[in-house]
């Protein structure tokens, strides 16, 4: 693929774990367990198409809504994937960082995550976005009492707020914006994902459930992107 054809940064809302396993008669669980896994091979796959910077929605705000049960289970998923990640990020000369509020999860899970940025924070050949416990709405609400502590404190203005200023207060800063954004499993709305920052990102739904997308599946989603005309304020389709 030639390179002016390859997103900067692709963003992905990881969807269908739960359908997939219904539909095979397993139960939900089993189908996170399998879109765990495929996470792992998701960050093989962006590397090897050099794509630098990744995304993906993997807890959201909401997601406390579901049953105990299934939140108990993914809260131990998410440990066991954020110890294995050191290994990933090695692999993958992977940066990672967890964006959203951990300050919701337990006193252990917050230090698996603090260790795990720091000890990937030198790589760089992929840089790795983790949402765990996010939600655009609440990022930006975190943004807007962070700017207005700062000018409490004097530290700012309120008349320095801008675009600019403003995207330096969310959990994203100093990561550019996704210019190509991936949903599976058929849904297509953003579900309080970056709303902010995908101003300007191409949207790619498929109906293939996230346990099933694999390299194949994000090539295709890259082809499409790589088709696009892309220009500030819109685009068109290729001729």
């Amino acid at each position: 693929m030639e390179e002016n054809r390859i997103p900067r940064h692709v963003a992905v809302i990881l969807d269908g774990n739960g359908r997939w396993a219904k539909a095979k008669g397993l139960p939900r669980t089993f189908g996170h367990l399998k879109g765990c896994t495929n996470l792992e091979s998701l960050c093989d796959d962006v590397k090897e198409l050099g794509i630098p910077y990744l995304t993906v929605y993997a807890f959201s705000t909401e997601n406390w809504k579901r049953s105990r049960h299934e939140v108990e289970w993914l809260m131990k998923l998410f440990r066991n994937y954020l110890r294995r990640c050191k290994k990933i990020a090695e692999r993958n000369d992977m940066r990672v960082s967890v964006i959203g509020d951990i300050s919701a999860f337990d006193e252990d899970m917050q230090k698996i995550i603090r260790d795990l940025e720091e000890f990937s924070r030198g790589f760089k050949t992929l840089y790795f976005q983790l949402a765990l416990n996010y939600g655009s709405r609440d990022e930006m609400l975190r943004a807007i009492r962070g700017f207005a502590e700062d000018v409490k404190d004097g530290k700012r203005l309120p008349g320095e707020l801008d675009e600019e200023l403003f995207s330096d207060y969310l959990d994203t800063r100093g990561v550019p914006d996704p210019d190509l954004m991936i949903r599976t499993s058929g849904e297509q709305r953003l579900s309080n994902f970056l709303m902010w920052q995908m101003a300007y990102a191409e949207f790619y739904f498929t109906d293939v459930a996230w346990p099933d997308f694999d390299m194949a599946e994000l090539k295709k989603a890259v082809d499409w992107f790589g088709n696009r005309e892309r220009r500030y304020g819109g685009v068109k389709e290729k001729g």
